[in-house]
């Protein structure tokens, strides 16, 4: 499952669900079991499930190492309700699956479930129809010219400085008068601007069924890049909307343990544990979850790019998509993950749960309550546990302003409003910023690239050893014999032969002599 992976796309939880229910139909082992004196063939017990089916999530990019044990029963759960499998007398449709020798079975045909053509919410014309109005102030471009199709894209930050003008200078009649720009326009241009760079990260070469342009509030993204404190936490007009006096005390009680400055020191035995349940109830009460449910498919599709060698792709991603929440949320979230970051950190957090770590709490508690669809979808859980597992970890970087964001939407609002145009009467065309591809690659390739790097960084010291005139006769020979015993491979490759070594230090390689010798006896002929 790891190697064909889901790309990126609508309906991304639906076909995650599919490609989990087909990889453990084909990889789940059977054989005969006996139970109540009968031998039953080609099925497993309810523990063998788990255990198989544990190992597959851990090791999956989608779902990751934070995946417990319990969720994986809860699946299996849900595999038995849908029929994905039933027990060995052939039922299912229920939820009654333990960790136990309970023994199950594939049906004939296991269903998968099927994609609906169009989202339901999404207008039929493409993005870029959206913005080809009659009255439109600028012209887009293809915007599928500037996706890859085979290449996962990375936007480099720095280029966003300089900028890809491609204007064409021609006479000075065919420049119109600087034009006065409205406010109205500056909203569309953020509007703009943010989906070009979301559409270019996540290399698709639409994204009309992932986010519906109309869901992108300009008015959300320009007060949270504007209106925030110096640590970058979006600061509200209208108090109203902000957390309860009494939650931001809670938080701040356990953000700081055992540094409190709001409350007093506690007076009985779990205080801290009804604190944070207190905390948990105002976030799981809320009426929907804090990313909302209108962005959900776009925030299932960056879990995609959870992987290693993509992670700061993601963070450019996520960082990009948190804008895009209404100022409310966007505070909140940014709250709710420096307070848990900061928990699962803490060496000094008295134990919150009898039988489940800080971390693990902190996930398990709050995934619901961060990422969640409107319908109910079978692989929520998992889904929204690797994301909050990756915003904890990455909170400072994906929450924070990004500053060329700022500096594209301000050169384009130039170049709009000095109005180049290629020929009189034609319409405008706002160049865009420019982008550094790097092409995606495998597990493998990453693997293979990493022992190669580790490698030439070996050879390089071997180098330095041998360049290094500072360095005396015999400490160098020292070193040299040492770098042979650790790394003779690439030793032998410097020095293929004792003649290349020996020239090295400018002397003949020396033979040993025997310590015996036997000198052949000369024997004299005998005349008689």
């Amino acid at each position: 499952m790891e190697r064909r992976g889901v790309p990126p796309g609508p309906y991304r939880a639906t076909k995650l669900w599919n490609e989990v229910t087909t990889s453990f139909r084909a990889g789940m082992p059977l054989r005969k079991h006996r139970q109540h004196f009968k031998k039953y063939g080609n099925c497993f017990t309810a523990g063998e499930a788990v255990d198989w089916l544990y190992d597959l999530l851990r090791n999956n990019s989608n779902f990751g190492p934070e995946v417990t044990r319990q969720q994986t029963i809860q699946l299996l759960r849900k595999f038995l309700k849908n029929h994905v499998i039933e027990d060995i007398k052939g039922r299912w449709g229920t939820e009654n699956l333990y960790d136990n020798s309970q023994l199950f079975r594939f049906p004939a045909n296991s269903p998968l479930k099927t994609l609906p053509r169009r989202h339901p919410e999404l207008r039929k014309h493409s993005i870029e129809n959206f913005f080809k109005d009659k009255d439109s102030i600028f012209k887009l471009r293809n915007l599928s010219r500037r996706t890859p199709k085979k290449h996962g894209i990375q936007c480099s930050q720095e280029n966003t400085e300089n900028m890809n003008c491609e204007i064409i200078n021609e006479d000075e009649e065919n420049l119109v008068d600087d034009r006065e720009i409205s406010q109205k326009d500056v909203e569309e241009v953020w509007r703009y601007i943010i989906l070009i760079y979301l559409q270019t990260i996540l290399g698709v070469s639409s994204l009309e069924e992932v986010i519906n342009p109309k869901q992108v509030i300009p008015q959300y993204i320009m007060y949270n890049m504007t209106n925030t404190s110096k640590h970058g936490v979006v600061i509200l007009q209208d108090k109203s909307d902000d957390l309860p006096h009494w939650v931001l005390s809670a938080m701040k009680c356990l953000a700081n343990w055992p540094r409190s400055n709001d409350l007093n020191n506690p007076t009985y035995v779990g205080f801290e544990r009804d604190v944070f349940r207190t905390i948990a109830d105002y976030f799981l009460d809320l009426p929907e979850p804090l990313l909302t449910f209108e962005y959900y498919e776009l925030f299932v599709n960056i879990l995609g790019l959870l992987q290693p060698h993509l992670e700061r792709v993601a963070i450019n991603a996520l960082q990009l998509c948190c804008l895009l929440l209404p100022p409310p949320n966007r505070r909140k979230l940014q709250l709710l993950m420096r307070m848990i970051s900061r928990m699962s950190q803490n060496v000094d957090m008295p134990q919150l749960h009898d039988a489940m770590g800080t971390r693990s709490l902190m996930i398990h508690t709050f995934s619901r309550c961060v990422l969640c669809c409107a319908e109910e979808v079978d692989l929520d859980e998992l889904l929204a546990a690797r994301l909050v597992s990756f915003l904890m970890d990455h909170h400072q970087e994906i929450l924070q302003v990004p500053s060329y964001l700022q500096t594209a939407v301000e050169k384009h609002l130039d170049y709009l409003k000095k109005g180049h145009i290629k020929n009189p009467g034609d319409e405008l065309i706002v160049p865009l910023p420019t982008y550094s591809y790097c092409k995606q690659i495998s597990a493998q390739e990453f693997d293979e690239q990493k022992v190669s790097t580790s490698q030439d960084a070996i050879a390089e010291l071997l180098e330095n050893i041998i360049r290094n005139k500072s360095l005396p006769l015999k400490e160098k020979r020292k070193k040299l014999k040492q770098f042979q015993k650790e790394y003779p491979l690439i030793y032998q490759k410097r020095f293929p032969t004792t003649e290349s070594e020996a020239a090295l230090f400018g002397d003949k390689p020396t033979i040993k002599q025997p310590m015996l010798i036997l000198r052949k006896p000369k024997f004299h002929s005998i005349r008689y």
